[in-house]
Formats: structure tokens, sequence, C-alpha cells
């Protein structure tokens, strides 16, 4: 029997879930640019810029974030954002349904990369090859190493030279997603060069919510629950993971992607492709670690390349789909 008091508390949470700035029932829609950005209209006023930024829908389901806090200290708000996430998941689901999974390709690295260093080139055509090839490229949806992979798949069909002078137009108006132009500049290159053919997909979070999701993802699973987020990318990219510099986020992605190959948690292991040989084995020596693990019998199943070359990158990656006929 609901009692009067439950029926206040249910009545109290209906009322919390229709005051939130965010969508609580998805209904099994992802995110696109425009429902993350609606009514951001970039301006050459710094001021005006930035309010028009902090109004649109990204940054208010942000600033309610944060006033909440990143662990939710309101039953109704923890109860709002999970049933924000299923909807994702729902939508998430539908979306890999509609395209062959074992297709999908991830790449991870660095949110600080900067559109002027050399590595985001290399991510940019790596991506754009990949994607023209017929993979569907996933990442986490936000800037530096990521932004590069979408852009990518954003710029497939068009030429090298093409892609190497949208990037030089990039990096000269924001080199890093600190700069207030970045993501105006963004969405100018999408004005610049349209494309409704090729399709990508980023998961980001609003736990790293000061870093801006990229806006050539054209579909976005945007996560409250980080935990979730990050299996995901990890989970869905059966055609393989391509690892690029990167800190704390991309170890922890590296490691929690040999678990699930070791195990072969869905029937088979992926490829593990690090791009950087230096950086590798000797920065931050992650590759050399579980090389050695392989060799100690502790890792099985393991796929691994160690490489500079995104020629070879490619190979790989094909030559995983071929082999098992994805």
């Amino acid at each position: 029997m609901i009692t009067n008091p439950n029926f206040e508390r249910l009545e109290g949470m209906m009322e919390w879930m229709r005051s939130v700035p965010y969508e609580v029932l998805r209904h099994g829609r992802l995110y696109s640019a425009k429902d993350l950005y609606g009514g951001y209209v970039p301006s050459s006023d710094e001021a005006e810029d930035r309010a028009s930024f902090a109004s649109c829908y990204d940054s208010r389901v942000y600033a309610h974030y944060l006033s909440e806090g990143k662990i939710a200290k309101n039953v109704y708000e923890s109860i709002a954002r999970t049933l924000h996430d299923h909807g994702i998941h729902v939508a998430l689901k539908a979306f890999l349904n509609e395209h062959n999974p074992h297709r999908f390709v991830g790449i991870m690295g660095g949110h600080a990369l900067l559109r002027t260093d050399p590595m985001f080139e290399c991510v940019v055509l790596l991506s754009k090859h990949l994607t023209e090839a017929g993979f569907l490229m996933v990442s986490g949806g936000g800037p530096g190493a990521m932004e590069a992979t979408h852009l990518g798949a954003w710029l497939a069909g068009r030429s090298d030279a093409e892609a190497r002078e949208a990037i030089a137009w990039l990096a000269g108006a924001a080199a890093s997603f600190k700069e207030r132009a970045w993501l105006s500049s963004a969405l100018a290159l999408m004005q610049r060069y349209p494309q409704t053919q090729y399709e990508s997909l980023g998961i980001p979070t609003w736990l790293y919510g000061h870093e801006p999701s990229t806006p050539f993802a054209t579909h976005i699973a945007k996560y409250f629950m980080n935990s979730v987020r990050e299996d995901t990318i990890l989970t869905i990219a059966f055609g393989g993971i391509v690892y690029t510099p990167g800190s704390a986020g991309t170890l922890q992605e590296i490691f929690q992607d040999a678990v699930q190959n070791h195990y072969e948690s869905f029937g088979f292991a992926s490829p593990m492709v690090f791009l950087g040989k230096r950086f590798w084995t000797e920065d931050v020596p992650a590759y050399s670690l579980i090389q050695h693990m392989v060799e100690n019998g502790r890792y099985q199943h393991m796929l691994l390349t160690l490489t500079d070359d995104t020629e070879e990158v490619e190979k790989v990656l094909k030559e995983f789909a071929k082999i098992h006929n994805f």
C-alpha cells in the first residue's frame, strides 16, 4: 500500500525531473553537435561569445552537474542521471544494431594534443583512411586525439591535401581546446567542409565537462557516469583500438582493454595497436610491460602491434577484419 508520504516523495521526484536542464528520458536518441551546442552563436566579441556558450544545452547541463555534485547529493538527481544514461544506452544499442560492430575501431590518446602537433595530423589521416575503408571510428569524444579521430572521419572522401589544409586552418584558429575559438573554429570548418555520407561515434562524459565534446562526431553518446562510458568505449571497439600518446586516462584504457582481450570477454581478442614506439617503450613503457607479461604467460590472447607507421596500423586492422570475415 502506498501511503500519502510516499505519494509526496514520488511527486517530489517527478517535479525534480521536470526541473533539471537535461532530458531525463532521451527516448532512445543519441546526441548530435546540434543538440549539445544548440543556442550557441559564436561571436567575435569575447563577452558575447562566452555568454552564448554558457547558455547552450551542454554548458547548462555541466553547470547543473557541478552544482549538484559529481556524486549527486540528492537521490532524485541520482535517479534522473541514471534514467538519462539508460536512455543513452538504449540509443547506443540501437545504433550498434544498425551497423557492423566488428568494424568499429577506437582511437585513444591525450586530450591535450594540440592541433599543431604532427601526431594530430597522423591521427586525422589514419581515421580518414579507415573510415574510407568501411570502418566506423570511435573515441572518447573530447578534444586532442579524440577530436582528430572524428575530424578524420568527417573529412573522409576528400583528398589528403584537403585534409591537411583543414588541419592547418583549424590550428591557425585555435591550437588548443583551452582557447576560446576552439569550438567556433570546428563549427565553422564543418560548414566549409559539409558532409552527410560518413558517420563516427563519440562517447564523452560530463565528468570531464571542462573538456568540450568535439562536434565532428556525427553521433554522440554522452554519459554522466564515466565508468559506464569508459567500459562502453572499450567494449564496442571490436575491430581494434589504436593507442596514441596519452596520460592517465589512456593508461587506464590500455589495461582495461588488455583484461577484456586476455579473458576473451566477447568471444575473441581484438588488436591493440600502439602508435609511437619511443613513447610506449621509453616515456610511458606500457607496451613493454604488456609484452613482458605476455612472455611470462600472465597475459594471453594479446594481438599487439608497436609502430610509428600509420600505414602499418591500417594494414593490421584491415587484415584482422579480413581474417575474421568482418
